[in-house]
């Protein structure tokens, strides 16, 4: 049985215009200036640089009220006067205050010379092989990762050479040419473990007492060394300190990634351009975003000529109708670009200004225990915005200041309560914990629980878990692996 019924809901949707601030404001500088180029391109209405003609357009107002169908469009209806203003300067106009010449180099740099693999490729030619040897050589070097590694095992390497390549060989074989493969530059390279890694460049140098030694220790006990035992290395191989310092100082002079040091890699150098710059003058903050956020803009003079022209002319056919909706839609399309990139610059600044003032006592003096517990809502709070626009500036945007440029979500930190009952920022504390692990005794390195002590004694009660947490977030090993000799 059919019914009816009213139903009311009430939602909210974001209008293509608020879809395309959100997006352009979530852009880091290069990204946005690759996004202004793809507009230019793609609206031809748009253009960028200074307008030459004293009249420029303005004022895109709606030109129908309600969808007409284009067979029953008349003269009357399309008022070219609605399109065309005598304003010398556009409200939309977007103009840089801080734009320099410098920052008109746009280009990504690229690392010239040949890739990784080539590289090892070339030197294999100065090596006499057979055909079906260097078959498995060319197969081997191109299963060499970025790293200098080769991490399949040789089982699986005999079976691919089988299938794709129609090579019926042996391990035996495989393991031979591998030999050749690793006597090539740089040292270390096709090795199929980190033991393996090191002990090639080892026996690569000249042997001496402190090399042999290092050999020993890692072809015989490897897993004790890297766990750090240096008691059970001492007993094991019968040596003093003295002996074990020299042996593991050689192996700590080798390269653990040996293709990485390789510098013909074809690959892009990434550069990160800072979308704000703060300084210190006279004792005070000063705040610039990027001239090259703010370009300039402006729309087309030919598109202002060709709605004069529709305007002028007697007779005015369905094609000049169809061409004054297209012009329509990209002039509308130029007016929503122009006004998104000028509420984006707004939105960039004074969201930074908020976190700038926030946070001023640190931007001054560059000590990271004076920054303050900060979280996004902080600052939206400040700014009377959403949440999500901080979160859009602050996890994509670098700011350039007197201590080096740094991510801004990098000032952003929880909270918590120090023995005084002040709230401290947790940034504080890791910059502590890492100032007492500096300075710990190497021989013997201070434990998570004798670091909770330590912090507690300092007026930061936090437990053990929580120091280990910071620890890990630092990027600092255990206390066994930070162990010296």
């Amino acid at each position: 049985m059919l019914k009816q019924h009213l139903q009311f809901k009430l939602s909210q949707k974001l209008s293509p215009q608020q879809i395309q601030l959100m997006k352009l404001i979530q852009l880091p500088t290069q990204a946005f200036e690759q996004r202004l180029k793809q507009e230019l391109e793609e609206n031809p209405a748009l253009e960028g640089g200074k307008e030459e003609s004293d009249t420029i357009e303005d004022e895109f107002d709606d030109l129908y009220e309600n969808e007409l169908d284009s067979e029953n469009i008349s003269t009357e209806d399309i008022n070219i006067d609605e399109y065309l203003s005598d304003d010398e300067i556009p409200d939309y106009r977007t103009k840089a205050n801080n734009y320099s010449a410098d920052d008109d180099e746009k280009s990504v740099p690229y690392a010239a010379g040949t890739s990784f693999n080539q590289y090892l490729l070339n030197q294999l030619n100065t090596v006499y092989l057979s055909d079906e040897e260097w078959a498995i050589a060319e197969f081997l070097v191109g299963s060499v990762d970025e790293s200098g590694y080769i991490r399949r095992p040789l089982t699986d390497i005999m079976d691919d050479l089988a299938f794709t390549q129609n090579i019926y060989t042996d391990e035996k074989t495989i393991e031979s040419v591998l030999k050749v493969v690793q006597s090539l530059d740089p040292p270390g390279v096709a090795a199929r473990s980190l033991e393996e890694c090191l002990i090639i460049q080892l026996k690569r140098k000249e042997i001496n007492a402190n090399i042999e030694m290092a050999i020993t220790i890692l072809e015989k006990s490897f897993e004790q060394f890297t766990k750090k035992h240096y008691k059970k290395l001492l007993q094991k191989h019968n040596i003093t300190e003295e002996e074990l310092k020299d042996a593991i100082s050689e192996i700590e002079k080798l390269n653990p990634k040996p293709g990485g040091s390789y510098a013909g890699n074809n690959r892009i150098v990434e550069h990160v351009v800072p979308d704000f710059s703060i300084r210190i003058v006279d004792g005070e903050l000063e705040l610039t975003l990027n001239g090259r956020n703010a370009p300039e803009l402006h729309v087309s003079k030919e598109y202002n000529n060709m709605l004069k022209g529709f305007k002028d002319s007697k007779e005015k056919s369905k094609s000049q109708k169809d061409t004054v909706m297209f012009i329509k839609q990209k002039l509308d399309a130029a007016k929503w670009f122009i006004d998104a990139i000028k509420q984006r610059q707004q939105t960039l600044f004074i969201t930074m200004s908020a976190i700038m003032e926030y946070q001023k006592e640190y931007f001054l003096t560059g000590d990271e225990r004076n920054l303050r517990p900060m979280i996004l809502k902080d600052i939206a709070d400040e700014i009377h915005m959403d949440v999500s626009t901080v979160s859009r500036v602050a996890n994509s945007k670098y700011v350039d200041t007197p201590y080096g440029t740094k991510l801004i979500k990098d000032y952003f930190s929880e909270s918590m309560k120090n023995e005084q009952g002040e709230d401290v920022s947790t940034k504080e504390i890791k910059k502590i914990l890492e100032t007492v692990i500096a300075d710990e005794v190497k021989k013997k390195p201070l434990t998570d629980d004798k670091l909770a002590a330590i912090l507690k004694e300092k007026g930061y009660p936090i437990a053990r878990r929580t120091v280990a947490k910071y620890r890990e977030q630092l990027g600092i090993p255990v206390a066994r692996l930070r162990k010296q000799i």
